[in-house]
């Protein structure tokens, strides 16, 4: 059962995500907040596997309860859901440690598929999103010395810019005809040799860096 938390000031939007997560089997939504405060005082007690986040929120916006929320819980696995698609507030959500991005336009079955996916360790966006987030990096990028363009194998290389296209874990194992425990083996390798804790902050440093 994968638990969510959902939060989400409109009402109606709200209302219906809960909905949609409880009525589906395998998913649970142990809770539904209109601002980030309420979720953050209850965080602990609910221990959630997903946090569906909304950006645009009275008080604390979403990026700020991001921080805040993975300051609690480390592990926490957060899916921004917004109407948002500008550069600089993907880009924001990502380094605050959001594992995905995803539009509101998501159609529901692909949003489940995105919650189960970033439970078990993707990095879910919606196509466009992840076409912002690779133009962005590469408007940014510097070139690095060659030390740091040959940290990683060819192999690591490989899985690293499959997510950084918007691949789930399966996606990448698939294409690259190995398993998924196998991709999961060399992001543990890819986090220790960039020095980074969340596949966010690996894509963002591979690409700002020129490694990939």
């Amino acid at each position: 059962m994968i638990k969510v938390i959902v939060v989400e000031d409109n009402d109606a939007i709200r209302d219906g995500l809960k909905i949609l997560i409880d009525g589906t089997e395998g998913y649970s939504c142990i809770g539904a907040f209109p601002q980030c405060e309420v979720m953050l005082k209850n965080l602990e007690k609910l221990k959630p596997d997903v946090i569906l986040m909304d950006i645009g929120l009275p008080g604390m916006n979403g990026i700020e309860g991001i921080k805040k929320a993975k300051a609690i819980l480390p592990d926490l696995t957060i899916l921004v859901l917004t109407v948002y698609e500008e550069n600089e507030l993907v880009f924001d959500a990502l380094c605050a440690g959001a594992c995905g991005y995803l539009v509101k336009k998501t159609p529901p079955s692909k949003l489940l598929d995105a919650i189960q996916d970033a439970f078990h360790g993707g990095a879910p966006m919606s196509s466009n999103i992840a076409r912002k987030v690779i133009d962005f990096f590469q408007q940014k990028k510097q070139l690095s010395p060659q030390k740091s363009q040959n940290i990683l194998t060819p192999r690591e290389k490989e899985i690293l810019t499959g997510l950084v296209e918007g691949n789930s874990f399966k996606a990448i194992a698939d294409s690259l005809f190995i398993s998924i425990e196998t991709v999961r083996f060399h992001f543990r390798n890819i986090y220790k040799k960039l020095h980074v804790h969340s596949q966010s902050e690996a894509v963002a440093k591979a690409i700002k860096e020129g490694i990939i």
